[in-house]
């Protein structure tokens, strides 16, 4: 058997987020399913768009066309407007495995957004190090997202 130093071992990753969005909990889950499928996000303003299907055991993925694409995960729970939970290797290819939970909550016409990101498995640095940045990207777009439609 042989290994590759340090990287090659274990790691584990715990990313939580939470975002006040001033919008309605439903314009808020509806945000959030957007910004997982076609509406998409890369910082910087990139679109990424996926295809998320909203059911238990749906798939979540890009669609490359012609047969090609990457699998991010499968839905594990759907509750909406109030919860999403997805598990599988989300943006990462080599062995791992996450859980993200996303937790919606109205609190008087607005909405708290708070999100659970759980990994392990083989995880370098950079990306271990880099999540948390991603995670803040993607919370704050649901949030923009979520108040352009609640103020149209």
């Amino acid at each position: 058997m042989s290994t590759n130093g340090h990287e090659e071992g274990i790691h584990t990753l715990r990313v939580r987020r939470e975002v006040e969005i001033a919008a309605p909990i439903d314009i808020s889950f509806e945000a959030l399913l957007a910004e997982l499928g076609p509406e998409g996000e890369m910082p910087g303003g990139q679109p990424f768009p996926m295809v998320i299907e909203a059911k238990v055991g749906g798939r979540w993925f890009r669609d490359l066309g012609n047969d090609a694409g990457h699998l991010w995960g499968h839905v594990q729970v759907i509750k909406p407007p109030s919860l999403l939970e997805i598990c599988g290797p989300l943006f990462m290819s080599y062995p791992a495995i996450s859980h993200v939970q996303y937790r919606l909550k109205e609190e008087g016409g607005k909405t708290l957004l708070s999100v659970l990101h759980r990994a392990m498995g083989q995880i370098p640095k950079e990306d271990r190090e880099g999540v948390e940045s991603g995670w803040e990207y993607n919370i704050q777009r649901v949030r923009e997202i979520a108040e352009a439609r609640a103020h149209r």
